[in-house]
């Protein structure tokens, strides 16, 4: 099927491995000229698609990251169609809540929540300048799956899906959309690379890393992780126009993880 995405110009934050990397990957084979941005690019210079690729090493987390990260996408390609707000992380509060200090608090609220709102701020008068435009913001089923041990992490992706829903409203008559993915555990670094969660949890609690995933997964109904490769096919199926009036939604891909409607 032809996503009617070739020609056009994305921006791709956190873009260096995981989930952003997938989705570099996928819209480049589309035809889509992408700025790749990440606080370390390297590993994307060897990219296939390389010509299509324009890496940027950026740390988003920074006030005037987000904003250097357009204006790399505008100055290089002319324009901007699509911007992927992907950039997150998690860090698991093992020792309960009373353990997390001011200070991991703004961590995580300025990676998991200001960095899009600031990336999306410097994008969008561009993509209202096409009169058309996709924004497609990585939240997590923790948005409202609230979980104790990563408290400060849920709290940041119920911000960041609330303000997506809200700007929805808002720039919808301007001919952009925005929407969100939401999935649970994906198999990337985040969830089993060696500072990941399942190898936190499992220090903590003296057990396995692939102990810890494996019964993570096991609460799904697919008894699986998703893929960072069919998290980014949905990605890009809501950038192009064949969703086209789809906007102000949430798509959660979990393998059957979430029990309510």
């Amino acid at each position: 099927m032809d996503l009617h995405l070739s020609g056009k110009v994305a921006v791709v934050t956190g873009a260096s491995k995981g989930i952003g990397l997938a989705v570099t990957r996928a819209l480049a084979a589309e035809g889509v000229r992408v700025v790749a941005a990440a606080r370390t690019a390297g590993a994307l210079d060897d990219l296939p698609e390389g010509d299509r690729v324009h890496p940027v090493a950026v740390d988003l987390s920074t006030p005037d990251g987000p904003d250097r990260a357009v204006r790399e996408a505008v100055e290089r390609f002319g324009g901007l169609d699509i911007l992927v707000n992907n950039v997150g992380a998690v860090r698991p509060r093992v020792d309960g809540f009373r353990s997390v200090t001011d200070e991991d608090w703004l961590w995580s609220l300025t990676v998991n929540f200001l960095a899009a709102v600031r990336t999306t701020r410097a994008a969008l008068p561009h993509l209202i300048e096409r009169g058309a435009g996709s924004i497609v913001t990585v939240s997590s089923v923790n948005a409202f799956l609230p979980d104790p041990s990563i408290v400060d992490y849920c709290a940041a992706k119920a911000a960041l899906s609330n303000f997506c829903k809200a700007l929805s409203k808002e720039v919808g008559p301007h001919g952009v959309r925005v929407n969100t993915v939401s999935p649970g555990p994906v198999s990337t670094a985040l969830w089993l690379g060696e500072d990941g969660v399942a190898a936190t949890v499992a220090r903590n609690a003296g057990g396995r890393p692939e102990d810890v995933a494996r019964g993570a997964a096991a609460q799904s109904a697919t008894g699986r992780f998703s893929t960072p490769e069919e998290v980014a096919d949905l990605v890009l199926l809501l950038a192009g126009d064949r969703a086209g009036n789809v906007t102000g939604s949430d798509f959660v891909i979990d393998g059957g993880l979430v029990g309510t409607l």
